[in-house]
């Protein structure tokens, strides 16, 4: 959420900011938005002290034997107690109209975000490792694992439709090995705390992390009018929400390893084969509350955290800085984490770091205390994935890929796996 006083302070630089994101000028409809609310909050604030003033009037008349006066006045109050009500709702409903323009607009980006209109525009920042080198044609993840009989799509749209997977067997246990060892190495080396949350949610959560009003259709209602995850971000970063943190306990770091649940609503026809998109996927989440000077080291720190998951299973990949245009709503600045899929013979996206400054603390109201006891100001948020658990599957499984259709089990998961080395072909794994 913007703040509507840095946009009265200085609304040309506000309308800057946007336009990088594509948006036309916005800040003259939320200034005359604010103006109407303002001049609503001093009729009601005058009508409110007049009141008052006339209540202790009347008292002063009637010690005078005015009575006169003092009926005006009686009369006077009435009218004001009576349009009392009637301003206050005024006042609210504009309150509220401001809010909701607020709430619709997309974070500022950082100044040394680049310009682009979508992905082509977004640029390499790093990357590591290096591509393998195949003796044969090299399948994808979906080839491999229905030929093992471990990944069935088709029995899973028996039970819930497209874009759904039934895992068995030693796939089903090499996704459970990934999450364990993305945990254990963001909480054992990486100073997170681990959490287990709800994964159902209300309005005013989904609401704080900016999931809410914009996207709802990319989400899942339940029938008490809940909202199942669509990352472990929404309550990680709402454990703070409404509360007042001291800046001692900053920087909080958090991770998750949950279901998440999201509609898809916009990729009909995006990856219908296969786990790239799917309805529900496991996911190792880390958020940061930072306090505003942490913020941007912060946001370095949690992806190399994200990158040595990758590093940890020598997979290659490349570091993308997103452009204005591909960015995500509640942003600042993001990094994707693209991993190298052979069978693909391209890079995919395996994990999203992002800053966002105190949009998100904002619309929680989240903030921090000084040492000195007063309060500061709203904390930053941060979040990324560390990584995305079904993504991290899809380049196990193509990458280490052999020429007989089995899967190696690399090393810093055998441990995970009862010191299993392969899924497949001699058919280990198969039970």
């Amino acid at each position: 959420m913007h703040d509507i006083k840095a946009i009265r302070d200085n609304p040309d630089a506000f309308d800057r900011a946007l336009e990088r994101r594509g948006l036309a000028p916005l800040a003259q409809r939320l200034l005359t938005l604010d103006e109407q609310r303002r001049a609503l909050i001093t009729k009601l604030e005058q009508g409110q002290a007049r009141r008052n003033a006339a209540s202790k009037e009347i008292g002063q008349a009637k010690a005078k034997k005015d009575e006169a006066a003092a009926q005006t006045l009686m009369a006077e109050v009435a009218e004001l107690k009576a349009a009392i009500p009637q301003m206050e709702a005024q006042e609210k409903e504009a309150s509220a109209a401001l809010e909701r323009e607020l709430a619709q607009i997309p974070n500022a980006p950082l100044d040394d975000v680049p310009e682009g209109a979508d992905e082509h525009g977004n640029v390499e920042y790093r990357r590591w490792g290096q591509k393998r080198d195949y003796a044969f044609t090299p399948k994808q993840h979906f080839e491999l694992g229905e030929a093992l009989g471990q990944m069935d799509f088709e029995l899973a749209a028996k039970l819930s439709g497209a874009r759904f997977v039934v895992l068995q067997k030693g796939l089903a246990r090499l996704e459970r090995a990934l999450g364990q060892l993305f945990l254990d190495l963001h909480t054992d080396k990486h100073g997170y705390t681990e959490v287990n949350p709800p994964l159902m949610v209300r309005d005013d959560t989904m609401f704080g992390t900016a999931q809410l009003p914009k996207f709802a259709e990319d989400q899942f209602r339940t029938t008490n009018d809940m909202w199942l995850i669509p990352t472990a971000e929404v309550p990680l970063t709402n454990l703070v929400r409404e509360s007042i943190v001291d800046e001692d306990k900053l920087p909080i770091r958090l991770t998750a390893c949950t279901p998440c649940f999201r509609a898809e609503a916009g990729a009909a026809g995006r990856d219908t084969r296969g786990m790239i998109r799917q309805h529900q996927f496991t996911k190792v989440e880390l958020v940061s509350i930072t306090t505003p000077e942490q913020s941007l080291a912060e946001h370095e720190r949690m992806l190399q955290c994200a990158e040595a998951v990758l590093q940890k299973l020598d997979l290659h990949y490349r570091v993308m800085t997103l452009c204005t245009g591909d960015m995500g709503f509640a942003s600042r600045k993001t990094y994707d984490i693209e991993v190298w899929l052979p069978g693909q013979n391209m890079y995919r996206e395996i994990s999203s770091c992002s800053v966002c400054g105190d949009f998100q603390a904002r619309r929680m109201d989240a903030r921090y205390r000084g040492k000195d006891g007063k309060v500061r100001g709203f904390v930053h948020t941060l979040n990324g994935s560390g990584v995305a658990v079904g993504r991290a599957l899809i380049a196990v499984m193509e990458n280490y890929q052999n020429a007989d259709g089995s899967i190696t089990v690399p090393d810093a998961l055998r441990r995970y796996m009862g010191d299993m080395t392969r899924i497949g072909g001699d058919g280990v794994g198969n039970s």
